[in-house]
């Protein structure tokens, strides 16, 4: 089996929680897409990434069934493992920064993938929402106190490939924020938190604490 680390991204205030996250530190071990891709269902984390090269923060990024140009929570991980100032993705450069237990990265909302954002009128509905059929990835939302920009998300990716419920969504946060141009403080899941904060010329940042699982 090919060495991987097993981080969680977007960890609670308390350390707990999180969406787990695997990567493959030496990619040079699993060079073939399909290979990678395989690797990736075997595991069966929301996404796996493969590190290129780690000095330039090269990655290659693979939920169960697909490849991926860009992703947050990906990114968000990769970027506390590696310390560098920026991944190169497929879908472009994306700024890094630590600051104190929060890692932050940098993208742009139309790098992320598809995702229907559904508002709800409190965030009780959200909590006792369940899991919706497959067919499109569904971020549920609401306003737990609108006037701090608290926000409380579900999100369902929809993709039938056992991954019923992401516990943490960086590129659906990223959209959400776009979408509201505030900056957003999201529980999500069980209990993961992501920090988001708008930038200029269109960038967003995206921000959260990060643990080895």
């Amino acid at each position: 089996m090919t060495d991987y680390d097993v981080l969680r991204v977007f960890c609670g205030p308390h350390g707990d929680h999180g969406n787990e996250l695997g990567v493959v530190r030496e990619g040079s071990d699993v060079p073939d897409e399909g290979e990678r891709q395989a690797l990736a269902a075997k595991l069966g984390f929301s996404e796996t990434v493969f590190v290129d090269d780690p000095e330039r923060g090269v990655i290659d990024i693979y939920t169960p069934t697909t490849r991926l140009p860009f992703a947050g929570h990906p990114c968000v991980g990769t970027a506390w493992l590696l310390d560098v100032p920026e991944l190169v993705t497929p879908a472009g450069e994306v700024g890094t920064r630590l600051d104190g237990e929060f890692t932050w990265i940098e993208a742009r909302p139309e790098w992320a993938p598809p995702r229907t954002l559904r508002e709800y009128g409190s965030a009780s509905e959200v909590e006792e929402l369940q899991v919706p059929p497959p067919g499109e990835w569904i971020y549920a939302w609401a306003w737990e106190d609108a006037a701090a920009g608290r926000v409380r998300a579900r999100g369902f990716p929809g993709r039938n490939d056992g991954i019923e419920e992401d516990e943490a969504t960086g590129a659906a946060a990223l959209l959400l924020t776009a979408h509201l141009r505030r900056a957003l403080n999201i529980t999500q899941g069980k209990g993961s938190q992501i920090l988001t904060a708008p930038q200029p010329e269109g960038l967003i940042e995206v921000g959260g604490r990060v643990r080895l699982a």
